[in-house]
């Protein structure tokens, strides 16, 4: 893992993706006028006027990562599972200027997230399957991320990387001593409500399986429980419905500080990308790399 610290990051701007768009809905058949620019991250997501998410990877990203994220699809819509389908009748993933690109339906016509209880619902539902070898799902490294970012974070001060660096070799330490309470097996990996979205009828399904492992599913359910517990972004009454729908409580586990101490540092570290051309994401960067130093309340982050 602290190889990948060498690692470089390519320029991904959403000029480029919207090039590869372009390229790559005329070699299927769609129309990307009007596309809109959903996000841009690790990819860039586009909502066409036809009912159709469009995911642009980083040229970086590997084309057998983004073909297995396709495989999870066909498997979950084999099992019925109600997660995000890939349009039928496309041969996908393509790839075009050396990056991979997908095409989905739109779970919904607008961006209706779904409720913490029905997000703790599809979670007790997929941890209930089991992913059939060919898959060939990798185990989770939950800290992997915050690796791979940590290189590409030329923005911040050097005192400041050097502190969040030495905080994941810490917290890579802890995570390995862990003993957890439930069973190994298949997880999201990115599992927060918005990436559950409520389809008309009032549906949830779970969208980005780019991060579908085999792991701890503790790691699922401590996204939520940190959005209540320390963030404030869910209320106790909607984490106590999240956790009664799936079964368990993380936070009475005597590991959830250790996973969410991860899951505080992944949040910082991928808001530090987008620092360099963001004023608001500069301002919320200082701030919670400061309140991770002193250890104050993280009650004043704001999402991104």
């Amino acid at each position: 893992m602290r190889d990948e610290m060498e690692s470089t990051r390519a320029p991904f701007t959403a000029r480029m993706a919207e090039e590869v768009l372009h390229v790559a809905c005329a070699a299927v058949g769609l129309k990307a006028a009007g596309a809109v620019l959903v996000r841009l991250g690790e990819n860039a997501v586009f909502r066409l006027g036809d009912p159709v998410i469009v995911r642009v990877a980083r040229p970086t990203t590997p084309l057998s990562d983004v073909a297995r994220t396709a495989a999870v699809a066909r498997w979950l819509a084999d099992t019925a599972y109600p997660a995000a389908r890939l349009l039928p009748d496309v041969e996908q993933p393509i790839v075009v200027r050396g990056s991979a690109v997908t095409f989905w339906h739109r779970a919904a016509e607008t961006d209706r997230y779904a409720s913490p209880a029905q997000l703790g619902e599809l979670l007790r539902h997929l941890h209930a399957l089991e992913a059939p070898p060919s898959l060939g799902l990798p185990v989770a490294d939950v800290l992997g991320s915050v690796f791979r970012w940590l290189p590409r974070l030329d923005e911040l001060a050097p005192d400041d990387r050097d502190f969040l660096r030495d905080r994941a070799y810490m917290l890579q330490d802890r995570y390995d001593d862990l003993d957890f309470a439930l069973a190994f097996g298949v997880l999201h990996g990115d599992a927060h409500v918005r990436n559950a979205l409520a389809d008309p009828a009032g549906q949830a399904h779970l969208i980005d399986l780019d991060d579908v492992a085999e792991g701890p599913r503790e790691w699922d359910l401590t996204v939520t429980a940190v959005c209540a517990d320390r963030l404030g972004w869910h209320t106790r009454a909607e984490y106590r419905r999240f956790a009664d729908a799936y079964g368990f409580d993380v936070t009475t586990w005597d590991g959830y500080p250790v996973l969410a101490d991860i899951h505080e540092l992944m949040m910082v570290a991928w808001l530090a990308q987008s620092a360099a051309d963001n004023p608001a994401a500069t301002d919320e960067l200082t701030r919670r790399i400061a309140d991770l130093r002193s250890g104050s309340t993280r009650r004043a982050w704001r999402p991104f």
